[in-house]
């Protein structure tokens, strides 16, 4: 007899050819928390540890087809929004969500790429802090993200704190501002907060340059979701799952970026 009970993780991002992030990182950590994982593909890259050679985004309308046909047959926990390539494809996304309304959605804001270019244009951002903010049960925007977000600089630890406290007068449900792009003392601090707690998850400073970091992330947590735990621990074992997964990581291609080893950092039971 088919399962009810069996709650799924549904992911929305972009597809990476090369296996280190987006779709492919999303479902590699869903498997290794245990947790069942779903897929929309808002965007297919052809891509390598050296970098995107070409993108197509697939008609919104496409994207809408998959998100209904996990909805239909799927029980989805949590869904975690990834790599969203331009305000129609936003808008499409947060119709999808208010149709079904997951119980958990998790937004990783891909805005910002490793070299510091711009990946939203000003009518995305736009829709990205009126139509998904709003819905999220939590934020993982990085330092240059989180600027973007908010229109301010984020220099220091006393900014990080400032920007915690603006995403949650925005109206954020709970933010987790992640530090790597701050120096403090040789650690990263990622920074959380809600309506009534406020962590901060310090570790050292790993020199390595891994690849899909942010996603795995926010994968991690929404696999954490599913699994009942709540959002301050969910957070908690995501970041101990990615420093591990960092350490463990290994170099497939010809470049010096690292994959992350997302199994061989498995949660224990």
């Amino acid at each position: 007899m088919p399962s009810t009970d069996i709650v799924s993780a549904l992911t929305i991002a972009g597809s990476d050819s090369g296996g280190g992030a987006g779709i492919q990182a999303d479902l590699k950590t869903f498997a290794a928390h245990g947790v069942h994982g779903l897929s929309a593909i808002t965007a297919l890259t052809a891509q390598h540890t050296r970098g995107v050679t070409a993108v197509h985004v697939p008609p919104p309308g496409f994207l809408r087809a998959q998100i209904d046909a996990c909805f239909e047959d799927f029980r989805i926990g949590v869904v975690k929004l990834g790599m969203l390539a331009s305000a129609e494809v936003i808008h499409a996304v947060a119709d999808a969500l208010e149709a079904h309304r997951p119980p958990h959605l998790v937004v990783d804001p891909v805005m910002v790429a490793t070299s510091g270019a711009r990946l939203l244009e000003a009518d995305a951002l736009d829709a990205m802090r009126t139509r998904l903010l709003p819905m999220a049960s939590l934020l993982t925007p990085n330092i240059p993200e989180a600027e973007l977000l908010l229109g301010r600089r984020i220099a220091d630890a006393a900014d990080a704190e400032r920007a915690l406290d603006a995403f949650l007068a925005a109206g954020s449900a709970a933010v987790l501002l992640k530090g790597g792009h701050l120096d403090e003392r040789g650690d990263v601090v990622d920074r959380y907060a809600d309506a009534g707690i406020r962590k901060s998850f310090r570790g050292p400073r790993l020199r390595v340059d891994g690849h899909g970091t942010g996603c795995t992330l926010a994968s991690a947590i929404a696999a954490n979701l599913c699994l009942g735990q709540a959002l301050p621990e969910a957070c908690a074992g995501a970041i101990d799952y990615i420093r591990e997964a960092l350490r463990l990581g290994v170099h497939p291609g010809r470049s010096e970026v690292l994959v992350l080893g997302h199994f061989a950092a498995r949660p224990s039971a």
